[in-house]
């Protein structure tokens, strides 16, 4: 006679974790554990982990938007859209909390806020398929959901990374959050400051003018000797 339960492929590392939760109340390996959940369809399981976690880490982004998508799955999106609100309220550029927000706006007939969560991520991303497509679907040309000015797409700047994380999150884990899109880059890094911006365009362009200084300099100089 057949068993009813057949045990996940992820079950041995479900146990794992599972353990190490137990042993440590405190650890953030509940971020991992709700990800296997996830993994393993268990959504009930994943939104129970992450709110006991949250207890501790009440500001713990990523876990957040993690239990956010798991209320989602659940078919709790009042709930959902909450968490996600609060997530974005602190991180207001988070695409993986705005991903999900999007999907939950359009489905409950709210065109202007499912459009500027579209905004956040096309503003970093402008190919996002599925900001697109959310657009499309509630009759939004693509280059009116692309309007609100990015804050990090300046060509003039470089790219500087930031690898410090903030003392809330410590190490963080992908969890049960959808992955990042091509462009993207976690909303939970800390961001680079208007006026750094600015002193950096200000160093690069007195850069490039003393680099061409120089090269009118060079070729005064090769037209006077010959």
């Amino acid at each position: 006679m057949g068993s009813k339960y057949e045990k996940p492929a992820n079950a041995a590392e479900i146990d794992r974790l599972a353990l190490i939760v137990a042993k440590d109340p405190g650890s953030k390996a509940f971020l991992s554990l709700a990800e296997e959940y996830g993994k393993a369809g268990m959504w009930e399981e994943a939104a129970a982990v992450l709110e006991d976690g949250l207890k501790t880490y009440p500001n713990f982004i990523t876990a957040m938007v993690a239990l956010g998508r798991a209320y989602d799955q659940l078919g709790q999106s009042v709930k959902a859209a909450a968490i996600l609100e609060e997530a974005v309220r602190i991180s207001p550029e988070n695409l993986r909390a705005h991903r999900t927000l999007a999907k939950i706006y359009a489905s409950h007939g709210r065109k202007d806020a499912a459009v500027q969560s579209c905004r956040v991520i096309l503003a970093v991303n402008p190919q996002d398929q599925e900001a697109l497509s959310i657009c499309a679907l509630l009759g939004v040309p693509s280059v009116e959901a692309e309007k609100e000015p990015p804050r990090r797409r300046s060509g003039r700047a470089p790219v500087i990374s930031v690898a410090e994380t903030t003392p809330q999150e410590g190490n963080r884990s992908s969890a049960i959050v959808e992955p990042l899109h091509e462009g993207e880059r976690s909303s939970d890094e800390p961001g680079i400051s208007r006026e750094q911006k600015k002193m950096v365009v200000a160093r690069l362009e007195q850069w490039l003018a003393t680099i061409q200084l120089r090269r009118r300099d060079q070729h005064a100089m090769r037209g006077h000797a010959g």
